[in-house]
């Protein structure tokens, strides 16, 4: 049968006050609610005396320790266990006397700001680092294009470009049916439905299909170029490559970056035609425009200059999209969840430059002239 914390009272040896005699084990599982029945006792005591205790864990000796000091108490009779366990429960409590308190909400919500905007400063520093090594590396390859890895610049480019057409195509295609169906709607309500040609042809020549062709490159191919160098960070191939005295930008960073550059403007050429093909496509069944007639009618309206808009946009875009995924890679230090965290925010990142890229680039152009 299970022995349980108790105590008793009794009066001092000078008689008045009274000592609280604890006995039994004071044990987590034999406390009981003796914290409670202690809690309730009123009057006067000299000490507490544990000269009964049989047995003592840290949670009895936190109880004790509490109501004695609660109290006002002297503690007396105890083993030597109990006595490191209460000595122990007292520095506990004197450390934590001597933290610091927790700073007001307001306090803290500067600091957490202060601390965000010291750690975006460092993150520009390094991007720029970054980028002037990316630049290092594109002069030495100039210089000496022996050194250019020409097969994995292959490999990266089917990977950016021709694998990924299908999913490009059959976005923008939707994409195209999207906007001209929705034009219509809208136009209708002025009977100028002729009108969805323009609007399908120039926002996917100007804006959508390269906008959303470096959307789909930063979300598919710069997040594997941050996870694949990421991993090879922490495998410790990129320190590897350092030793025996290969450049990791130029045999890491350049190939992937060059691709992603010349491939951009091909698949954003790309993803206009099928957007366009798309508009076309729902205006034949929907708008009673015909097929071939919407087409030509799209060689009329798009301006040569929303040609040139898209193309001079694309290799900005795969540039920031290629950067974002290869700086995030290079930073991956500790641990494999480390590579899921940079590869997400090398996503996040590129996606949000390029969006906030194309709203300067259409007030640039707006302003030269190219509207």
């Amino acid at each position: 049968m299970r022995e349980w914390a108790d105590f008793t009272l009794s009066e001092n040896d000078q008689g008045g006050d009274h000592v609280l005699a604890l006995k039994g084990p004071l044990r987590v599982y034999s406390l009981g609610d003796i914290d409670r029945k202690m809690g309730a006792l009123h009057g006067k005591f000299a000490r507490i005396d544990m000269s009964g205790v049989t047995d003592i864990d840290t949670t009895g000796a936190w109880l004790v320790s509490h109501y004695a000091r609660e109290r006002g108490l002297e503690i007396t009779g105890e083993s030597d266990k109990a006595r490191r366990l209460l000595a122990a429960v007292e520095d506990m409590d004197a450390h934590e006397a001597e933290l610091e308190p927790e700073p007001a909400l307001a306090t803290r919500t500067l600091g957490e700001l202060g601390d965000l905007i010291t750690q975006w400063g460092h993150g520009i520093v390094r991007i720029l680092g970054f980028l002037g090594e990316l630049i290092s590396a594109f002069g030495q390859v100039i210089r000496h294009p022996s050194r250019l890895r020409g097969t994995a610049l292959v490999f990266h480019m089917q990977y950016v470009g021709i694998n990924s057409l299908w999913i490009i195509g059959l976005m923008s295609f939707l994409i195209g049916i999207v906007i001209a169906q929705q034009g219509a709607v809208q136009l209708a309500q002025f009977g100028a439905e002729i009108y969805t040609i323009n609007l399908t042809g120039r926002l996917s020549m100007r804006e959508l299909g390269i906008l959303m062709t470096a959307i789909m490159v930063a979300g598919r191919s710069g997040s594997a170029f941050a996870a694949q160098i990421g991993t090879m960070k922490l495998t410790e191939e990129v320190d590897a490559m350092r030793t025996i005295g290969v450049s990791p930008m130029q045999a890491l960073v350049v190939p992937r970056v060059l691709a992603s550059m010349l491939m951009m403007p091909l698949l954003g050429f790309y993803s206009t035609a099928l957007s366009i093909v798309g508009g076309a496509t729902i205006a034949n069944f929907a708008l009673d425009i015909p097929f071939w007639t919407f087409l030509q009618r799209i060689k009329e309206v798009v301006p040569i200059t929303d040609v040139w808009v898209g193309l001079i946009k694309a290799p900005v875009f795969a540039l920031i999209v290629a950067l974002a995924g290869c700086y995030q890679g290079m930073q991956v230090t500790d641990n494999a969840e480390e590579v899921g965290a940079r590869t997400t925010q090398a996503v996040v990142t590129a996606i949000f430059t390029v969006i906030v890229l194309d709203a300067f680039f259409a007030i640039f152009f707006t302003k030269i002239g190219w509207a």
